[in-house]
């Protein structure tokens, strides 16, 4: 009775996340999760470290570093979780891309002036659309 315990204490992450999924895609998704999760974790620690000074206590030394890198695999990992991030100047407004609703009607109805277009649809299939002279071009043309 004491070998069971003890064997379960032994399985690792891996074995456990093994034994939850059968399928080898699910775990790489799972690993792959996990990953990413450990890198946006560390990114976020250094960029932390990057911008705030510790108290003396901690014994930490301030990190004197270029964090460019550091925030673009932050952000990188964080747009894998769907997360996307905007820049000071595109908030502007109340818009997200720097266009607003007035503008975006303004060129919706400038397009339909300058470039008016029908929309026709069929529910019935097959349908083939092929170009075809009418009958009447073809007699005029025979004829001269």
């Amino acid at each position: 009775m004491e070998t069971k315990p003890q064997e379960e204490k032994k399985k690792g992450i891996f074995k456990k996340l093994k034994e939850a999924t059968d399928d080898k895609e699910e775990q790489l998704a799972i690993l792959s999760t996990f990953v990413r999760l450990g890198i946006l974790i560390w990114s976020g620690g250094i960029l932390t470290l990057a911008y705030v000074d510790l108290p003396p206590a901690f014994q930490i030394p301030k990190q004197d570093l270029d964090p460019t890198f550091i925030a673009s695999v932050f952000t990188g990992v964080l747009a894998t979780f769907g997360v996307q991030t905007a820049k000071k100047g595109a908030m502007k407004d109340g818009g997200g891309g720097g266009i607003t609703k007035a503008d975006l009607k303004e060129l919706i109805d400038a397009a339909k002036e300058t470039a008016p277009s029908q929309v026709i649809r069929v529910e019935q299939a097959p349908l083939v659309i092929s170009a075809v002279e009418p009958d009447g071009n073809k007699n005029n043309k025979s004829s001269s």
